[in-house]
C-alpha cells in the first residue's frame, strides 16, 4: 500500500501549517521495538535472489516508509506488483520482495527483530 503526499488526507491547513493523516496505514500490533532504516539503493538492485530461503523467498518483516527519491517495484506474495515513486509513503506487509527501478533513497521503520532476521539472511548470501 503507498500512498502520494498530496492525496494524504489534510487534518488542518492553517497559516504555517498542514497536517495530513493517512488513518488505518498498516498495523504493528504484537510488533517490539522499532528500528529507523535509510537505504540508499541503485538502478537494477533486485532483493529476490538475496531472499531465497526465507519463507515464500520473500521479506517477512512489515516496513513503514517514504520515498525520498527514485522508483521501486514492489512484489507481494500474492503476485501483486507496486510501483512506488519519490514522494509516496508506504506500507509493505510482510510477503514482499523489492526491485530499483530508478535509484532511490529510502525511510523505512521496520521491526527490529523481525527485519534483522531478514538483513542477516541477506548478508550471510551476498558472502556466498
Amino acid at each position: 500500500m503507498h500512498i502520494a503526499k498530496e492525496e494524504v488526507p489534510v487534518k488542518f491547513d492553517v497559516p504555517g501549517a498542514v497536517a495530513r493523516q493517512k488513518m488505518d496505514f498498516g498495523d504493528a500490533t504484537g510488533f517490539g521495538k522499532i528500528s529507523g532504516e535509510y537505504f540508499s539503493l541503485g538502478t537494477g538492485t533486485d532483493i529476490a535472489p538475496l531472499l531465497q530461503g526465507l519463507e515464500g523467498d520473500m521479506c517477512q518483516s512489515p516496513h513503514w516508509g517514504y520515498v525520498i527519491k527514485g522508483e521501486i517495484d514492489v512484489t507481494y506474495a500474492n503476485g501483486k506488483h507496486e510501483m512506488i515513486h519519490g514522494g509516496d509513503l508506504f506500507y509493505w506487509p510482510p510477503g514482499h520482495s523489492v526491485r530499483v527501478e530508478q535509484d532511490a533513497e529510502v525511510i523505512l521503520f521496520s521491526p527490529q527483530h523481525e527485519h534483522n532476521l531478514v538483513l542477516d539472511h541477506m548478508q550471510h548470501k551476498m558472502k556466498g
